[in-house]
């Protein structure tokens, strides 16, 4: 999806990404909130950029240097443990999304870290106890939190805003698919995102959008072309006849282009 057709669905939406309904502001107090276009136009800004090494805890209160994620794909969701309207329905839908991309690419080829972006609350314990609530139970799915000025520079990095509201924060539900280079490649938003938005960027990164001329490389490109969605199923499915007669279109034109040639080249010399 390009860029322009990804803020024009947004733009669409734009009234169900917020994460906590807030209360009703006092006449005499409003309550500042985000502009949603802003804000979506300021994370896609942030599309390229490269995430520094910030050094998180997880939940178990292990250190988590984010340069031992690089290599592999790394799926960044940002939530607040105390957010109950949303938060939690979008890990379970993130849950079924992280399935669905464990079938189709191996949960080896891709990492999550789920990161609790409100450090004067969102401590190691709290991040244990969501993750129990939402039965997060992936080896490759750790749950992060961090000091404020650790959390500030990595939202920063990722484009992400939010601010402080009366019950909780205001921002736009995001989900990251950062690259195998530390580079963010693609944001996901909202709270439900139908399946293929987050599914087809995961194929670029997964399967590299360059892969190297060697076997390896070959078999990946082809896994690239043969995934496909299967939306009376609701999931994806490998059809490897994509890839044949793919070949077959290719040879026939090699066929055909040498019979030409030859007529030519006959034709020539009459």
């Amino acid at each position: 999806m390009t860029r322009g057709a990804l803020l024009a669905a947004v733009g669409l939406g734009l009234a169900g990404l917020f994460v906590e309904p807030v209360p009703a502001a006092v006449p005499d107090q409003p309550t500042a909130r985000l502009d949603p276009r802003k804000v979506i136009e300021q994370s896609e800004r942030a599309i390229g950029r490269e995430i520094g090494n910030y050094r998180l805890t997880d939940s178990t209160g292990a250190p988590v240097p984010l340069r031992n994620y690089r290599g592999k794909p790394l799926v960044i969701s940002l939530i607040y443990t105390a957010c109950s309207s949303v938060c939690p329905p979008t890990t379970q839908h993130l849950i079924d999304a992280v399935k669905e991309a464990g079938r189709v690419f191996g949960y080896d080829g891709f990492n999550v870290l789920t990161v609790g972006f409100d450090a004067r609350n969102d401590s190691p314990g709290r991040m244990a106890q969501f993750a129990s609530i939402q039965g997060i139970k992936f080896n490759n799915w750790r749950l992060a939190s961090a000091d404020a000025a650790t959390i500030e520079a990595l939202l920063h990095d990722l484009g992400f805003s939010y601010v402080s509201v009366a019950g909780g924060f205001d921002h736009v539900t995001q989900t990251t698919i950062v690259d195998r280079a530390g580079k963010v490649f693609r944001h996901v938003y909202g709270e439900d995102f139908p399946l293929p938005m987050f599914i087809e960027p995961m194929k670029d990164v997964v399967y590299g959008t360059a892969s190297s001329f060697s076997m390896a490389g070959i078999f990946d490109r082809v896994k690239f072309i043969c995934t496909v969605y299967d939306p009376g199923a609701g999931r994806y499915r490998i059809d490897y006849g994509l890839a044949f007669g793919s070949v077959i279109a290719a040879f026939s034109l090699l066929i055909f282009g040498g019979l030409l040639y030859r007529e030519w080249f006959r034709t020539g010399r009459v």
